[in-house]
């Protein structure tokens, strides 16, 4: 029976809604979850970080305090080891941009004789594991003479970040009218103008969503980080927090606060840059 008013595509609109949440809900929780344990563990005193309540009796902020005023060994360069993260996540976020602008700008729109076959074999990287990749990294660091310098994490997640980002930002290129390189030759504009007055302004959203996807991926990094440095106060944040794995007796609400701490600037970087990121990359998912 038809009801008076309602269509057949709103009921088919209604379906849908249904699907995407039956399909949201799942996905939210099983997301969220985890965070909030983290969170639990962050408020919750030591002796009741097991205790396996929602809610602990006596919420506390003792945590946060213990690790913003450094009152344990395994936090005694907590500021340092972030700024080295921060540090690091925002070079490689740099270079990436450089790196990626550069080539994509060279394939696509100056259309330099094998620009095709340098991105094909770049991506083709992708076909072996980044953890395979490891000890030859570490390796060729050494021969550099780069080991436990900050520079070898940096230059290792450039490496790894570039090829992926070469793509996106060609393909975005891709969209790009012709006509407009064209029109700014006829006008009288050098490569380097049309570059700076015509190709940037265009990309800039696929720029940003790169840049943040080359931050994020550096400031997450584990293995490489556990690899090519060592000393205390030259290493980032997550390779500091597998240090607390290493007690008889882990403190684990220190870690969980630690972990929810860190884990706060790259929620608002992406936060701040969703719509980029968004759009960005899906710019280079699909050539028109």
């Amino acid at each position: 029976m038809k009801l008076p008013g309602v269509s057949e595509f709103s009921w088919r609109d209604i379906a849908t809604e249904a699907r995407l949440l039956l399909i949201g809900i799942p996905v939210f929780l099983w997301t969220m979850i985890p965070i909030y344990h983290m969170f639990l563990f962050a408020i919750s005193p030591k002796e009741d970080a097991f205790s396996g309540k929602l809610w602990p009796d006596h919420p506390t902020l003792h945590n946060f305090e213990i690790v913003f005023k450094q009152q344990h060994y395994f936090l005694r360069d907590f500021y340092v080891q972030f700024w080295n993260s921060l540090v690091i996540a925002a070079a490689v976020g740099v270079l990436t941009l450089v790196v990626a602008t550069a080539a994509a700008f060279s394939i696509s729109r100056l259309k330099v004789p094998g620009g095709r076959v340098v991105l094909n074999l770049a991506l083709f990287t992708y076909f072996i594991p980044a953890a395979f990749l490891a000890v030859p990294m570490y390796r060729t660091m050494g021969n550099y003479g780069l080991l436990n310098n900050h520079w070898a994490l940096i230059l290792a997640m450039v490496t790894i970040a570039s090829p992926y980002a070469i793509w996106v930002l060609k393909q975005a290129s891709d969209k790009l009218p012709v006509e407009l390189d064209e029109a700014a030759v006829m006008d009288g504009a050098t490569i380097p103008q049309i570059f700076r007055l015509v190709y940037l302004p265009l990309m800039m959203p696929s720029l940003v969503a790169i840049g943040t996807y080359a931050v994020l991926l550096a400031w997450n990094e584990y293995l490489y980080a556990f690899l090519l440095l060592s000393n205390d106060r030259e290493i980032t944040l997550p390779v500091a927090l597998g240090n607390f794995l290493a007690a008889d007796d882990s403190p684990w609400e220190l870690l969980m606060t630690t972990g929810f701490i860190y884990a706060l600037p790259p929620a608002a970087v992406y936060y701040a840059f969703r719509r980029y990121m968004v759009g960005g990359l899906t710019a280079g998912a699909v050539k028109s």
